[in-house]
């Protein structure tokens, strides 16, 4: 059974850090993609950060120089270390695991955690 478990929001002031974790089980999770989606409240989920089984990393522009994705394969968890955070980054931050290979597609998505970011 596939689980991805994120964990570490919370309520953080504007201008404050905060690092969510994704822990995954039941996934190689060395052969997926990671990536950290959000969805604020009337808005449509997007994607904020990706990053390949190979390290290669991209961030949408509005969390760039603010938001670091990374990984530890040996733990099978992915990271997003959120700096500089403004109220607009409020949402339910999501974890994805994507793999495609020789034509099968697997997709898994966590519960989400919240993160609220106040004024």
């Amino acid at each position: 059974q596939v689980q991805l478990v994120e964990s570490g929001g919370g309520l953080v002031q504007a201008g404050g850090s905060q690092r969510l974790s994704c822990a995954a089980s039941g996934i190689i999770f060395r052969l997926n993609d990671m990536s950290w989606h959000r969805q604020a409240p009337g808005k449509r989920r997007e994607l904020v950060a990706v990053i390949t089984s190979a390290g290669s990393t991209n961030y949408v522009d509005s969390v760039k120089g603010r938001f670091t994705i990374s990984r530890d394969n040996a733990k099978n968890t992915v990271y997003l270390q959120m700096n500089s955070l403004k109220p607009e980054d409020t949402a339910v931050y999501y974890c994805n695991a994507y793999k495609r290979f020789l034509g099968v597609t697997s997709d898994y998505w966590g519960q989400g955690t919240k993160v609220t970011v106040s004024s």
